[in-house]
């Protein structure tokens, strides 16, 4: 099985992550700096390249931007359960958990701060969540060539499991009586978040461990997921260092 990676952020990112290359079509009409980076590390790597005209790219790419290069890739092989993915990893767990967000640009925006903050994976349940589409990699930067996106069946399952595995669940929710930064977050550590509007679902606040707050000290009651989930995420890291 085979893959489109679409733009230079993502497709640059997957090159030096190791993956495997089938093909890489780039526009003929163009000739910078950028685009010859990756031409000379398909070069390096024996990829076969095709240029096309901006048309034939634009045809293959639908709607989604492709900045003048797609790659095609072999398929992530990911972990397809809980202790499988616990399993590859090595250190102290760090995860992301996303209950439900359903917005592309919000779900990129929280796979390009994993990334930064060293999150290990991000975890989303299947149903009423957005996946990995082309504009959640725009959005990302790279990040989700990288960062693993962990699709399951049942949320608060793979909640469960994580607690017996030893890891701590922190939620996110506007009216905890903690704030964040007064939360232990050294260990081993999945941060969940809540949806756009609605926040974490019954279920999954059941599961949580702790939950904590983030002190708004202006007029606002709330910020963006991805807002929210990248603050957060730092402070983690900040505690981690």
């Amino acid at each position: 099985m085979s893959e489109k990676i679409f733009g230079l952020h993502a497709v640059t990112a997957a090159l030096d992550a190791g993956r495997e290359c089938h093909r890489l079509y780039l526009q003929d009409s163009r000739r910078d700096k950028r685009l010859q980076s990756i031409m000379d590390k398909a070069q390096g790597a024996s990829i076969p390249v095709e240029r096309l005209d901006r048309h034939a790219l634009d045809e293959m790419a639908g709607d989604t931007r492709h900045q003048g290069v797609i790659g095609e890739f072999a398929a992530q092989e990911l972990p397809d359960s809980i202790p499988e993915l616990l399993d590859s990893i090595s250190g102290t767990p760090f995860l992301l958990v996303l209950d439900g967000v359903q917005d592309p640009h919000n779900l990129g925006a929280c796979l390009r701060s994993a990334n930064a903050a060293g999150v290990h994976a991000v975890i989303v349940p299947k149903d009423n969540a957005a996946g990995l589409t082309p504009t959640v990699r725009k959005v990302a930067a790279g990040a989700a060539e990288v960062t693993p996106l962990i699709t399951v069946t049942n949320l608060a399952r793979a909640m469960r499991e994580l607690k017996e595995a030893g890891i701590w669940l922190v939620g996110l929710a506007g009216e905890a009586e903690q704030d964040i930064y007064d939360v232990d977050m050294k260990g081993s550590l999945a941060l969940v978040m809540g949806a756009e509007g609605e926040g974490l679902r019954r279920l999954t606040r059941k599961e949580c461990d702790f939950l904590a707050r983030l002190p708004m000290a202006g007029s606002v009651e709330s910020l963006n997921v991805s807002v929210a989930t990248g603050i957060s995420l730092w402070e983690a890291l900040r505690q981690r260092r």
